[in-house]
């Protein structure tokens, strides 16, 4: 269906102990969507939940036949809840933003009218972040130049995963059969006419982020190594150069042994610095090697993205295979 007579839009919505966040959520896209011509379906994917999430989704669902869940059967990951979201929505745009509010619901209007326009991936640019630490920011700020600048496609700058995707890219990225997924990435991989939108991100409404130091770490580096084969390549860069600084010790320890009467670098202090070093950039290089390997072992092993423990949709519009997701028992 083409966006000018789209008339669905789904809310993919992870969820990861929100419960103080769906209800003021689901108010303010009603609010929204009021003065919109299209309607809309909240697909909230509960991510193993222990506050009472899935109980307050069921609710919903109970009371308003536009909201959808899906519940896990225990926390599978950010990335994982966004894939469900994607494989579960069923409209003709698909906006992916996540629970706490600090994805505006009123910028969706601005990112529709993109759409109408033809555009069929509209990301949400950030220009500032309340209640976000400075060393978050900075960090944030040179995490994405680095990917931009080692990764094989143009990643929008300052973006996450609050965006609007056309039927036909989501439709795209449910064909992609790999388990590391980087959301953000990979709607850049799979191409088509981008544009963008700034907003200013406010703090949470309520609740704390799901998001800590270790998890930030290990979804920049699923970035990195999905995106690029640069850090393979660093790794050869800085084999190569440990090689050339080796061959210069060892002429440099040629010409003191032999036409010096003594040397500046004898004692153990030298031969521990040197082991030191060698040794680091060994580390480093099977580290990077480990991360492609890991990623490869666990393709290989085919095990399913994520397991539905329960949920009220009961029509699967970019359904997975069955050996990729578990239904709930009641649909078996």
């Amino acid at each position: 269906m083409s966006p000018s007579t789209a008339s669905l839009v789904s809310i993919v919505v992870p969820a990861f102990n929100e419960r103080e966040n769906l209800s003021p959520l689901l108010v303010e896209l009603s609010r929204v969507f009021q003065a919109l011509e299209e309607d809309f379906e909240l697909v909230v994917v509960d991510d193993g939940s222990s506050d009472g999430t899935l109980d307050l989704a069921r609710k919903l669902g109970q009371n308003d036949p536009r909201v959808r869940y899906i519940s896990f059967s225990r926390n599978f990951g950010h990335q994982a809840a966004v894939t469900a979201g994607l494989d579960h929505a069923s409209g003709d745009a698909v906006v992916v933003m996540d629970a706490d509010l600090q994805d505006p619901p009123a910028l969706i209007p601005e990112m529709l009218d993109l759409w109408h326009e033809g555009h069929q991936v509209i990301s949400a640019r950030r220009t500032e972040r309340e209640a976000t630490p400075w060393s978050k920011r900075f960090f944030a700020w040179l995490y994405y130049r680095l990917l931009s600048l080692v990764s094989e496609v143009e990643i929008p700058m300052d973006t996450g995963d609050f965006c609007l995707m056309d039927r036909r890219v989501v439709d795209e990225l449910n064909r992609l059969p790999e388990r590391n997924r980087y959301i953000r990435g990979l709607r850049a991989w799979v191409g088509f006419d981008a544009a963008e939108v700034a907003f200013h991100r406010p703090a949470r409404h309520a609740g704390r982020p799901k998001y800590n130091f270790f998890k930030s770490l290990a979804l920049a580096i699923d970035g990195l190594i999905s995106l690029s084969l640069s850090p393979l390549r660093l790794a050869t860069y800085v084999g190569m150069l440990t090689g050339v600084l080796a061959l210069l010790m060892v002429g440099l320890v040629i010409y003191w042994r032999f036409f010096t009467e003594s040397s500046p670098l004898a004692g153990y202090a030298m031969i521990t610095a040197t082991i030191l070093f060698v040794g680091s950039m060994q580390l480093i290089v099977i580290g990077i090697t480990g991360e492609y390997l890991g990623r490869v072992y666990g393709e290989v092993k085919g095990r399913p993205l994520y397991i539905v423990r329960d949920t009220n949709v009961t029509d699967y519009p970019a359904r997975r295979t069955t050996a990729e997701t578990t239904p709930p028992a009641s649909e078996r």
